[in-house]
């Protein structure tokens, strides 16, 4: 006999409720990279090959990926020390409460801010005739451009980046800061820890899987930033990104399987730096309950 108990009505319902996701994921997250994998290793006829993979071993592609690797670990570096110092003074400074609901409101919009938009603000405030840039030349005669910065280049795109790399550490690092029990700093005063000793024997280790884990996640999410590069930089940066974007666009001298495995290359980069950043961050949980 059928149970059609309440119980049983409200578990259909509740799976019927995750349809809407779960279509969604199929359709523009699984079935696009299974699209990537499949065609990394198919030529133009659909026959198997592994030549796209060793393409991916040219001098100029493996620049593309040194030069990407490069610009993530400086600005995920950058905005994880930068990030935590700031939700270090939100949380345990003595920085007005009053701070902390709109620096965490303008953390989450920034953290999700990229692309065209993103790229426009930076070239209008630090670009060759930037807001910023003209007024520190005509104000204290500082040239940037003579100075050697280019928002085109490696820092300026670095620089770009930091805009939602920050505020993404401050989001994911404030729930740890927040899990550091009072009575461990008691217990170390206690015990005559100076507050530079606490830090470095007691609250520093318990959130090194989280500072570690939100790096790798900040790399990941630096590495796999395609918009802001390419309406940023153009062609005048071979990143990653950019060469991938040149390889599918559809021109004559474009290679689409290499630019899927370009883009395999790129899945398995981002993979292995969010799987350790989940890993990590179970580990620092376990710590902070």
């Amino acid at each position: 006999m059928a149970d059609h108990s309440p119980a049983k009505r409200r578990i259909r319902l509740t799976w019927l409720g995750l349809l809407p996701f779960i279509a969604f994921i199929v359709l523009f997250l699984a079935l696009p990279t299974m699209k990537i994998v499949i065609g990394a290793f198919q030529r133009p006829d659909g026959s198997f090959t592994l030549s796209n993979l060793a393409g991916l071993f040219t001098p100029t592609i493996l620049n593309s990926y040194w030069i990407s690797i490069k610009i993530s670990l400086a600005s995920s570096g950058i905005g994880c020390l930068v990030g935590f110092l700031m939700a270090a003074g939100m949380v345990l400074g003595g920085l007005p409460k009053a701070i902390r609901a709109p620096l965490l409101t303008f953390s989450g919009v920034a953290s999700n801010f990229a692309g065209v938009p993103l790229a426009f603000a930076f070239l209008a405030t630090l670009g060759p005739l930037g807001l910023v840039t003209m007024f520190l030349r005509h104000e204290f005669g500082i040239n940037l451009r003579a100075m050697g910065f280019n928002i085109l280049s490696f820092w300026g795109l670095t620089i770009t980046y930091l805009f939602f790399q920050i505020p993404l550490m401050i989001l994911i690092i404030t729930p740890a800061l927040d899990g550091l029990k009072r009575e461990w700093r008691e217990a170390a005063s206690c015990l005559g820890a100076t507050g530079a000793q606490y830090w470095r024997i007691v609250a520093l280790p318990i959130l090194f899987p989280t500072i570690l884990g939100t790096f790798a996640l900040l790399f990941a999410n630096a590495f796999g930033a395609v918009a802001t590069a390419i309406a940023l930089t153009g062609s005048s940066l071979n990143i990653v990104p950019i060469m991938l974007f040149a390889q599918i666009r559809g021109d004559v001298l474009g290679d689409p399987h290499l630019g899927y495995a370009m883009a395999f290359g790129m899945i398995l980069v981002t993979g292995l730096a969010n799987v350790i950043y989940i890993v990590l961050r179970m580990r620092s949980e376990r710590w902070l309950k």
